[in-house]
């Protein structure tokens, strides 16, 4: 199997890293071919505070991943989250000296280079530069302008930022822990390419991840990008409150709100009782679930109140914004009882829980789709994509740029004057210069990142 095929993502989260290998089959669905997780004990909320146990934690999510599919990992697209990541909007153009020609990619990188440009506040880094519509001299909100005559190209960006610390520090890990990096995606846009439709873009959805540090937003309207966001609460917050007030351990609350917990506080009598074995030989704890779901139902009501605060700065009041496809929800938080109905009842909108069947090989449903290794799934597709541009690039480059006649000279002139010639060192270290894809500009992003940590 050669390398090239596979992609390996790297979910670094506050209660769980999982390390996924996969392919995708001739169907063009993912079959898994490894996976490996870890306890994460050196992260909170999304973000690295211990590098020493996050570092041990990646080896042994990779160890398990590489034994399972008797693959040796090299490389992995990491996604990266937590409350120090925000967005903006961004509009900014081109002017185009050569108008005489279409509008090629080359135009496009050269306006998502200027936007990376921008200077953020002070310790900020651009993680996303994601085009929105484009308008190409006076004509506006065109989806694709390439092959398009112009001479002045505009766009509205979402921009999404985040601390440089915190980036370093998730890449010094994965560094440390014996891997290439190979890319960066925010968390909740890798969990849309997992459990989001084509269709449910198009009309206006609000994906919701909820994790164990983080709930994370991802809104799309007509196929695009519009807004993004994470809240600093996840599932850790309902644990640690179910641990407070019961004056139980953290894994007695954690086991109690996945086997016994609900969301909705109507469902249990007062008369419903679950004993808790007590610690060193002490008396059984009796636990009332209702009160149990009472204390889940404040914070749940918590997490869905900001979050229908984020679909209303988006603008979903606003009738050419609504969001026909109302709001998916994914990650482990997602599998709380009767989370859904009191989600519907919060943000008046449809509701769904988002499951990757759509996008993984038939005979590996199951545990892999469920809504919890969402991110890590969304990460696999983004890998997969990413190196399926990244070889289309190179053999279309290929097919530009080598195509000589006997004396050396090129066949075509649509790129090169016919009479240049390429048998020189100048010229080749132009020509390797201009074949040099957008993956290996971020890729050589990286390890600069990468190298200013050592």
């Amino acid at each position: 199997m050669e390398y090239q095929d596979i992609a390996i993502g790297l979910d670094v989260g506050t209660t769980k890293i999982v390390a996924m290998v996969g392919r995708r089959n001739e169907y063009n669905k993912i079959e898994i071919l490894g996976i490996g997780k870890s306890k994460s004990v050196g992260v909170h909320i999304g973000v690295v505070n211990n590098i020493t146990q996050t570092i041990e934690a990646i080896r042994e999510a990779v160890y398990e991943a590489e034994h399972s599919s008797g693959l040796k990992i090299k490389e992995v697209i990491v996604g990266i989250a937590g409350q120090h990541i925000r967005s903006l909007q961004h509009n900014d153009y081109i002017t185009r000296l050569d108008f005489e020609n279409v509008i090629s990619q080359k135009d496009i990188q050269k306006l998502i280079d200027q936007v990376h440009k921008l200077i953020m506040q002070p310790g900020e880094e651009i993680i996303h530069v994601l085009p929105q519509e484009y308008k190409v001299d006076s004509q506006a909100e065109i989806g694709e302008p390439i092959g398009m005559y112009g001479s002045r190209l505009e766009a509205n960006f979402h921009v999404v930022v985040g601390q440089i610390s915190s980036i370093r520090n998730i890449g010094r890990c994965v560094k440390a822990a014996g891997l290439d990096l190979s890319g960066m995606t925010l968390e909740p846009l890798a969990s849309a390419e997992a459990v989001l439709s084509t269709e449910e873009r198009e009309a206006g959805v609000a994906l919701v991840d909820i994790g164990g540090g983080t709930t994370d937003i991802a809104i799309f309207k007509d196929n695009i990008i519009r807004h993004t966001a994470v809240i600093p609460f996840g599932g850790n917050v309902i644990t640690e409150n179910i641990k407070t007030d019961c004056l139980i351990i953290e894994r007695q609350a954690e086991l109690l709100k996945i086997k016994f917990g609900s969301a909705w506080p109507g469902e249990n009598k007062e008369t419903e009782i679950v004993c808790i074995p007590g610690l060193r030989g002490r008396d059984p704890k009796e636990i009332s679930l209702k009160h149990l779901s009472q204390i889940i139902h404040i914070r749940v009501c918590e997490i869905l109140e900001q979050v229908n605060v984020e679909i209303k700065n988006y603008g979903n009041e606003e009738q050419k914004k609504r969001l026909i496809a109302g709001l998916v929800m994914t990650g482990g938080g997602s599998q709380l009882k009767h989370i859904r109905p009191l989600t519907e009842y919060i943000t008046g909108m449809d509701v769904r829980i988002g499951y990757s069947n759509e996008h993984i090989a038939g005979g590996e449903n199951g545990i892999i789709s469920n809504p919890e290794y969402a991110t890590s799934i969304g990460l696999v597709i983004k890998g997969l994509d990413d190196k399926k541009k990244y070889l289309c690039t190179n053999a279309e480059m290929e097919h530009r740029y080598h195509r000589y006649d006997e004396n050396s000279e090129l066949i075509s002139t649509k790129f090169y004057n016919k009479n240049r010639r390429l048998n020189s060192k100048e010229d080749q270290k132009k020509k390797k210069n201009k074949t040099k894809s957008f993956l290996e500009i971020w890729a050589d992003k990286f390890r600069k990142i990468l190298n200013d940590t050592e």
